[in-house]
């Protein structure tokens, strides 16, 4: 049985994060959504999404296929709904098609917008992310869920006794390096991936996960609810914030309540506001409706999406969306809303150069051997360079 994630409309409610990924992509608690399901369902995955996506996101339809909605992250109640699904039947919760068992024939011609003759509605709570600060608001129940599975049957590997660890909740993968750093799991489990590295002097107050090969630098500090994904850099104050992965923060400077994309740099000494001086309610750029979306929250940070860069002592405002490939520089506070492939700061915005774009592109992933910037990656950053095409900036 095949697992294909789809996407709904989440994927623009999401926007600018799913320009460049499918929404199952999106990495929340330890792992990305899909990665959860496979580990759940013990099998592998592809994925439904927009046609630019698919050459690096594929779709393989088999002869039985369960596509599940790439907005869902899994628990054990919804994952037994799943399995128990016959051929043609869906499980839907409210308005959402949570999940289709269908065959190949129905399978190619599926539609994430339909509705099944056979539907099971689903009525216990489900943790669907939506929108992008639903990825750092709800990264603390994600973060404990995928401890417990990442854990469970496993020894943790030995750390140096020159770390002070409180509680029970840490466990480390074979290869995690710590030196004289503080560990409290009181409020919260902790998980150093395989050939992490938390440098001397480091304090991390869980919930909180580093992903294989990324590096905390010495003198960080770290609240829950945080997630640093694979081959980062992170220093300075970090709280709430989810990192993906190959993007650094090697400095000075305070995040939170943030989501950070790939492939991403922030400069030294630069902040984000999580909170208005007024303490009201923090609204963001809302990209279906092209206006200020209220998010019901009175912390909230950064939203940065893939490859976006700020320079040294960047001041971001509460609330702050920064869109894919974007370069913010200068004094001052950008607004509130900064364009995909925007060239700026506080002073104004221009169209970032497209062949100057790819070129920055290039050379920050050729600093991760083991990736390449191929034609794959090439064409999704050029179709969502068209699709944002002639947005004010």
């Amino acid at each position: 049985m095949a697992i294909i994630l789809f996407d709904d409309d989440a994927r623009n409610t999401l926007l600018p994060l799913t320009y460049t990924r499918p929404v199952a992509d999106l990495r929340i608690g330890i792992l990305t959504i899909a990665e959860k399901w496979a580990e759940y369902l013990k099998s592998t995955f592809s994925f439904c999404t927009e046609a630019y996506l698919q050459v690096k996101f594929p779709l393989a339809i088999h002869d039985d296929n369960i596509f599940i909605n790439g907005s869902v992250c899994p628990d054990e109640a919804v994952v037994e709904a799943i399995k128990s699904l016959s051929s043609g039947q869906a499980l839907r919760c409210g308005d959402i098609l949570v999940a289709v068992k269908l065959n190949d024939v129905y399978a190619a011609a599926f539609n994430p917008l339909a509705t099944y003759t056979n539907e099971i509605v689903y009525n216990n709570e489900l943790v669907m992310i939506r929108h992008p600060e639903d990825i750092f608001r709800k990264n603390d129940t994600e973060l404990r869920k995928d401890f417990k599975l990442l854990t469970k049957g496993r020894k943790s590997a030995n750390i140096s006794s020159t770390n002070t660890i409180i509680g029970d909740d840490f466990f480390a993968e074979e290869g995690a390096q710590a030196e004289c750093c503080s560990f409290s799991t009181l409020n919260g489990p902790i998980y150093l991936a395989a050939n992490s590295e938390v440098w001397e002097g480091t304090n991390i107050r869980g919930p909180f996960a580093l992903c294989e090969h990324s590096q905390i630098k010495m003198g960080t500090k770290i609240y829950g609810a945080t997630t640093v994904g694979p081959y980062c850099r992170v220093g300075g104050e970090v709280n709430n914030a989810v990192i993906w992965g190959y993007s650094n923060k090697g400095h000075e400077g305070y995040l939170g309540n943030a989501v950070v994309g790939e492939w991403c740099n922030i400069g030294a000494d630069s902040n984000n506001s999580n909170l208005k001086n007024n303490y009201g309610e923090v609204k963001l750029w809302d990209y279906p409706t092209k206006s200020m979306r209220p998010t019901g929250l009175q912390f909230c940070g950064l939203i940065m999406a893939d490859h976006a860069k700020c320079g040294i002592n960047t001041m971001f405002n509460t609330g702050t969306v920064v869109g894919v490939s974007a370069n913010v520089f200068g004094g001052g506070y950008p607004p509130n809303y900064i364009p995909d492939f925007s060239w700026g700061g506080a002073n104004g915005f221009e169209e970032y150069a497209f062949d100057k774009m790819i070129d920055t592109a290039a050379k920050a992933v050729a600093r991760r051997p083991h990736r390449k910037f191929d034609d794959a990656e090439k064409a999704i950053l050029t179709a969502a360079y068209e699709l944002t095409k002639g947005v004010k900036k």
